[in-house]
């Protein structure tokens, strides 16, 4: 059975369950299966050995999620060959594509947990009432340690940016 959290996250104010455990630093970073394309999966270990800021949004189509989006891949340009950022949304792989394809997203990985959610399960930031991932940062090492946790309280809020790019560039020299 799957855990479900209450009362740690809101969307505008009002109350919504996160499905998965509450991820802390130092912990291993688990698995997941989740979708580059609508027929090609990717896991945690297509990533390994290097270090990974993994950025969680509702769906693309958003403001914050946007923003988020647009910050990490300019900061992308100056982290070097052993940094990857994923963004992972719910969003269909096609929506992904287009909206990278707009926005000039050229450094960022965009991945889609529209098909298992599995990623979502395994991070604790499934939305049950939305199907939907909730906003949150992960840094996880070369090691697949995680390194650095924000779990976002209110979904449209955004996430501590300078703190995330703090913690990775500590990481990475």
């Amino acid at each position: 059975m799957v855990q479900e959290r209450t009362g740690v996250a809101t969307l505008v104010g009002q109350p919504i369950t996160l499905l998965g455990p509450e991820l802390k630093v130092g912990d291993q970073a688990p698995d997941f299966k989740i979708n580059k394309d609508l027929m090609t999966e990717a896991s945690l270990s297509d990533y390994k050995g290097k270090v990974k800021l993994i950025s969680v949004v509702p769906s693309l189509d958003t403001g914050v999620c946007d923003a988020q989006t647009r910050r990490f891949n300019q900061e992308a340009a100056n982290l070097g060959e052993d940094v990857v950022i994923l963004t992972i949304s719910a969003d269909l792989p096609f929506a992904q594509s287009r909206f990278c394809s707009i926005a000039g997203i050229d450094k960022v990985v965009a991945l889609s947990d529209y098909k298992h959610g599995s990623f979502g399960q395994a991070y604790g930031v499934l939305i049950k009432e939305l199907q939907l991932d909730h906003r949150a940062i992960f840094i996880i090492d070369a090691d697949d340690t995680i390194q650095y946790v924000e779990y976002l309280r209110e979904m449209s809020e955004h996430p501590n940016y300078e703190s995330a790019l703090n913690a990775l560039r500590e990481l990475v020299g």
